[in-house]
């Protein structure tokens, strides 16, 4: 197939590119900064050459959105709606003028969306949409309202011909520098790995190899729309999540850390403890419906996969980065 992925260079796109290219198909990454023969520049707002490149694709993933790695300042959240909200019209806009176009769309989304709770999972179906929770940040509110305008951009696009999907995921764990597990596996090798603010707060997840196999799953069923929860089936309470994590690098220990003690930590990275407070306990529901099998549906057993292969690829360095671009 020809699969077209606009914003497709950050941590996710890398990871969907690397196989779905190795996989045999033909894919083309729209990037404001192209480096490569099949990267085509784009500026995420406005048509213009790149259109060409939607017209006759059989699938256009979009992934694009300034990164969350960041600090949640007024600016910054909106550079993310804007960035999110624009590149998703005008995906939508191109789809709409093409004489030929995809057959799907798969569009970026993320489990912010959902509430902030510890009482029950979130599936597609009876899942608590966030913004409304008391007792947590104001600004979170604002997250949640980034999730629902970048999903409604797409629902609203004109696009009879094109099959849409809104894919909600979970931090997609790769052993790539830079990720989320980079960073979380650099904090657990220092020591740093345990529970933050008690670590009940819930963590959803899903492998890098399963969030492929879910994307090649979902341009497949032709009767699947709408959103899709990108999460692997066991989400489960922070300290525990860490403390897989720690076993799989063979870290006894684990310091904890309270609410502010995690806030001076986002400082020095420049990111935000909605990242590390807010529990996000996800369920793929619609996938399990519809018969997808995951490869990695527990926590340890995936930690220990990714573990095996970060070691491989750099046995004597030490992993830093900072988070993804979706959340």
């Amino acid at each position: 197939m020809r699969i077209v992925i606009p914003g497709g260079t950050g941590q996710v796109g890398t990871v969907l590119d690397r196989a779905l290219t190795a996989a045999g198909h033909d894919v083309v990454v729209l990037t404001r900064h192209p480096k490569r023969d099949r990267d085509v520049r784009w500026d995420g707002e406005t048509l213009g050459p790149w259109t060409a490149a939607i017209d006759g694709a059989d699938v256009v993933i979009n992934l694009a959105g300034r990164s969350v790695s960041c600090r949640y300042t007024p600016t910054n959240l909106q550079a993310m709606m804007d960035s999110r909200v624009n590149s998703t019209w005008i995906v939508g806009e191109a789809i709409a003028s093409a004489a030929r176009p995809p057959r799907v769309w798969l569009q970026m989304s993320t489990a912010t969306i959902y509430a902030h709770r510890f009482d029950a999972p979130n599936d597609e179906a009876t899942g608590v949409l966030g913004g409304t929770e008391p007792g947590v940040p104001r600004y979170w509110a604002y997250s949640v309202r980034i999730a629902t305008n970048w999903e409604r951009e797409q629902e609203q696009a004109k696009t009879p011909s094109t099959r849409k999907v809104a894919l909600r995921a979970a931090m997609v764990m790769s052993p790539d520098r830079g990720g989320v597990f980079d960073v979380l596996s650099w904090m657990a090798r220092l020591g740093l790995g345990g529970p933050v603010a008690g670590g009940a707060q819930y963590v959803s997840w899903i492998h890098d190899s399963d969030f492929v196999r879910a994307v090649e799953f979902l341009v497949a069923r032709d009767d699947l729309a709408g959103p899709v929860n990108l999460a692997a089936p066991a989400p489960l309470p922070q300290r525990d999540f860490m403390r897989a994590l720690r076993t799989a690098w063979g870290v006894p220990v684990g310091l904890p850390a309270t609410a502010w003690m995690a806030e001076l930590g986002a400082l020095a990275l420049r990111s935000d403890t909605e990242l590390l407070l807010k529990s996000r306990r996800v369920v793929p529901g619609r996938l399990l419906e519809a018969g997808f099998t995951f490869d990695h549906p527990a926590w340890p057993e995936a930690a220990a996969d990714l573990v095996r292969r970060a070691r491989e690829a750099r046995p004597r360095t030490t992993a830093r980065g900072r988070f993804p671009s979706s959340k």
